[in-house]
């Protein structure tokens, strides 16, 4: 029956069902007839939880709904980084739980809003909760709450409440509840709920109220300290008051595993008036890039062409009507947004006429603060990617063509992605210079997986096959899959080994990580103690 469900769940709901499912191949611990105090230590160890963290985060990394979009990733990682910092200079994050957790946060481009911390630092946003957001501050809250979820290690905690029973069958229903939660289908969720104990495992799976004001009393202090406005928490509750009012209807999953209460509402509101005189009056995201950002999440997280069409369907004139924003008058940051998102839309449509008009449009109302006028570059040379050269104008090829130099010049992380990925259309100078480039920042970020596929991609198009085995090799290592690397690295070696010149460095390269990445292998099957 749970090999049913498995292939019936919705991945990341799967993935968080795993959560549970692991500690059954842990060696029993002696359990304590009380959970401990706030901020005590759990018997789960900090080992233990980074590796049931690491078997959920495989699965995420596999599933169909990860997404790594440099840009959005840019993005957040400018909100997450501040916040973690500040959360290790208020002593929240102990020195030893920063080395030994991931603290990594993965992006899922499921249109409901959803966000929640998994064991070992890594943390899940939805698309759909980015795209309901008004602000920096509203994703800084979600995201510094659920930062206090894991530093507070209420996650290692909720696994001490279950360690009397056995784990195949807690597994089994809270993977029930966990599909209940993600699909709202009875028929998932009755293939694996057994006996009349659904109900309160359901509510185990919850964290209690205890932890839910802790999160919150921390996470405040996190997104304050590194420069947030706490007024973030109050607009993003009153959002999920709202749904909760409205019985939620099934969009917001966050809020069955994050129930909100008046009485949560009202503590941080008088925390705040206490606060006042630290609080930020502006945040340090400018609210256009969050209002082009949060439409760009509204666009990546559509999967249907007629709802991509009614995006874009913004920059069709109606009869009569003007086309677009009076110039001269400057938009507003929702009005901004909806034309970014009418423009990304268009160019996913593969529809060049309509995407360089909304692109024309947006240079010609362009914000004058920095931060906006990059983010607009960036969309300008996603073109290139998104429509086809001979599509555009001759002027605008050009100008394409100069931003992809800079562009691939740029220590940016999206803006070096983007650029390399459009080098595979532009030739074979500047796909060697973008070689160069990602090798160069993949020395320094191994870990970055979306950085070794491009660089594989750019090694097959200059007719490389072994170093694109090896880059495939670290892409799936950077996301924990050491089985699939090993078997990318022992292609490589056969590939140069029947080359007719072969590159003894690269050789020896691939020697080197073949017995890295087999003690991978050797580590990863072994039974979490």
């Amino acid at each position: 029956m749970r090999l049913k469900l498995l292939h019936r769940c919705r991945p990341w709901a799967l993935a968080l069902g795993l959560a549970v499912l692991l500690p059954a191949a842990a060696q029993p611990v002696a359990a304590t007839p009380n959970l401990p105090a706030l901020g005590d230590a759990s018997a789960l160890s900090l080992a233990q939880e980074r590796r049931l963290g690491d078997e959920i985060a495989r699965t995420l990394f596999r599933s169909p709904d990860y997404l790594d979009d440099p840009l959005l990733h840019d993005y957040l990682q400018a909100i997450w980084q501040p916040l973690l910092q500040a959360a290790q200079r208020r002593g929240e994050v102990s020195p030893e739980l920063a080395e030994r957790f991931a603290w990594e946060l993965l992006l899922s481009r499921d249109r409901s809003v959803n966000a929640f911390a998994l064991p070992g630092g890594y943390l899940g946003l939805h698309l759909g909760l980015l795209a309901i957001s008004t602000s920096a501050d509203e994703i800084a809250a979600v995201l510094a709450h659920e930062l206090a979820h894991v530093s507070q290690r209420h996650i290692a905690r909720l696994f001490e409440r279950r360690q009397q029973q056995a784990p195949w069958v807690i597994g089994a229903m809270i993977l029930g509840a966990l599909a209940a939660n993600a699909s709202r289908n009875a028929d998932v969720a009755s293939a694996a709920v057994m006996g009349g104990q659904a109900v309160a495992l359901q509510g185990q799976l919850n964290f209690s109220r205890d932890m839910e004001r802790e999160a919150d009393r921390v996470g405040l202090g996190i997104a304050t300290e590194a420069g947030f406005d706490g007024q973030g928490f109050i607009t993003l509750f009153d959002k999920l008051q709202a749904a909760a009012r409205l019985n939620d209807g099934g969009a917001f999953p966050y809020l069955r595993t994050h129930p909100m209460t008046a009485e949560r509402s009202a503590d941080m509101q008088a925390r705040l008036h206490e606060l006042a005189p630290l609080r930020q009056s502006q945040s340090p995201i400018p609210a256009p890039v969050h209002a082009l950002m949060a439409a760009r999440a509204r666009v990546l997280s559509e999967t249907g062409s007629d709802r991509l069409q009614a995006l874009a369907a913004t920059l069709r004139p109606a009869a009569g009507a003007p086309a677009t924003p009076a110039l001269g008058r400057t938009l507003t940051p929702e009005e901004l947004g909806q034309l970014y998102a009418a423009t990304l839309a268009a160019a996913r449509l593969r529809e060049p006429a309509l995407a360089l008009l909304g692109l024309r449009q947006l240079q010609a109302h362009e914000p004058t603060d920095p931060a906006t006028q990059e983010q607009l570059r960036w969309l300008n040379l996603e073109l290139l990617l998104l429509l086809p050269p001979q599509a555009l104008p001759p002027a605008q090829q050009q100008a394409l063509s100069d931003l992809l130099a800079a562009a691939l010049q740029s220590e940016r992380r999206a803006a070096l992605l983007l650029a390399a990925q459009a080098s595979l259309q532009h030739g074979a100078e500047r796909q060697r210079l973008a070689i160069a480039r990602l090798q160069a920042r993949t020395s320094l970020h191994p870990g970055d997986a979306l950085a070794w596929q491009t660089l594989a991609g750019l090694h097959l198009a200059q007719q490389q096959p072994v170093r694109a085995a090896r880059a495939e090799a670290e892409a799936r290592l950077a996301q924990l899959d050491a089985p699939g690397a090993l078997e990318r690295l022992r292609a490589a070696r056969q590939l140069g080994q029947g080359a007719a010149a072969v590159d003894h460095i690269e050789q020896s390269i691939i020697d080197a990580r073949l017995r890295h990445v087999e003690e991978r292998v050797r580590e990863q099957a072994l039974p979490i103690r």
